[in-house]
């Protein structure tokens, strides 16, 4: 079997099964062989199925058997866990160990690997599906109204469409403590979503869609880590939020009138920060002016209240010196602003004639 052919090696197996059935077939052969070798003597061959033949063929196929079962063991006695995956062994069905990524070794038929993709992230979609992915992604949203239809706060009907996406985090709760993952995945994110959304009013719901997702993915968390699901959310996000299509054209109406409101509301605000400022201005500035003029009165009645009394205190001691002097300071102040001076006599009736400096007759009637 060694020997080399002249024009180069012997052609080898490429893989287990052709190395395998090469070795059933090398097998087979040597026992043809044999029994087309005639026995030496005249002795006649035993029947078939009697003595000596019998058990011969008997421990051929036990020994044909026990070959296969020997190589097939061999094959099956290493696996392979690739970079992306994570191997749990079960020894008789109970779970022994969990093997990291490369080449191990398993006891036959005693032990049995499980690989998990735990770097594979996978999603669940709500109120759409994916049709064909890839740069032109096309989604398919008929048939899916149960998912996507919810109740708002305030009674109003809303659909919204959703995608979770998520990795394995503990390959052992993921393949032993619940039976369908990705059910469980999908009822409690339902669950979530519907409980948020129904909570929240309509108008909150469709301007918050950030907000929503994040108390979303916190929530479906925790309740999957209750389950004991294995499983660790990458990202929770709201696709589309739209009211339903039998009330769109109603919701725009009022989307329009809501946006004449904000433009009429906006445009008094205007007119008040114009007006108003300017009235409180004026106002103040009034307010300050009176104060102002009240002070001043103040002030001064009170002034002349001090030099009234300063006044009587003076002439309630020299009484005709205080009069008179408070009479020339009276004709001192008057007298610089007349024009025509008449002086009286006590004992005439008529006013005294004057000679006429000004150029113009002065008048000698009877002073009234």
């Amino acid at each position: 079997m060694n020997e080399q052919p002249p024009w180069g090696q012997k052609k080898r197996p490429s893989s287990p099964e052709d190395f395998l059935a090469s070795l059933i077939k090398k097998i087979r052969d040597s026992f043809e062989q044999k029994d087309d070798q005639s026995p030496e003597g005249n002795e006649p061959s035993p029947p078939q199925g009697e003595g000596p033949g019998f058990f011969s063929g008997a421990g051929k196929i036990a020994l044909l058997v026990g070959a296969v079962l020997l190589v097939q063991g061999v094959l099956t006695s290493f696996y392979t866990i690739q970079p992306a995956e994570l191997g749990v062994l079960l020894r008789f069905g109970e779970y022994s160990r969990t093997t990291s990524p490369g080449l191990h070794f398993k006891i036959p038929l005693i032990e049995e690997v499980r690989k998990v993709k735990v770097e594979e992230v996978q999603k669940e979609e709500f109120g759409f599906r994916t049709k064909t992915p890839g740069r032109s992604t096309t989604y398919s949203n008929s048939n899916f109204d149960n998912e996507a239809l919810m109740l708002t706060g305030d009674k109003n009907v809303i659909e919204v469409a959703w995608i979770v996406q998520y990795k394995v985090s503990d390959p052992i709760n993921y393949l032993f403590k619940v039976a369908d993952v990705k059910q469980a995945v999908r009822d409690a994110s339902e669950m979530v979503t519907r409980r948020i959304v129904g909570n929240m009013d309509f108008d909150y719901v469709l301007g918050n869609r950030e907000i929503l997702a994040g108390d979303a993915k916190r929530e479906l968390q925790s309740e999957l880590d209750n389950l004991e699901c294995g499983v660790h959310i990458v990202t929770l996000q709201l696709q589309d939020i739209n009211p339903p299509e039998r009330v769109k054209p109603a919701f725009n109406e009022v989307n329009e009138a809501d946006q004449d409101m904000k433009r009429l509301v906006n445009e008094a605000e205007e007119q008040y920060n114009k007006v108003i400022p300017k009235a409180r201005g004026s106002a103040k500035q009034i307010v300050e002016e009176a104060k102002g003029y009240a002070v001043e009165r103040v002030n001064r009645s009170q002034g002349e209240t001090n030099r009234f009394m300063a006044i009587f205190n003076e002439y309630s001691g020299a009484r005709e010196v205080t009069r008179q002097r408070m009479y020339l300071e009276a004709m001192q102040e008057v007298l610089p602003h007349v024009k025509h001076v008449y002086v009286m006599d006590e004992q005439q009736n008529n006013v005294l004639p004057l000679l006429d400096v000004t150029g113009r007759n002065v008048s000698t009637q009877p002073a009234q």
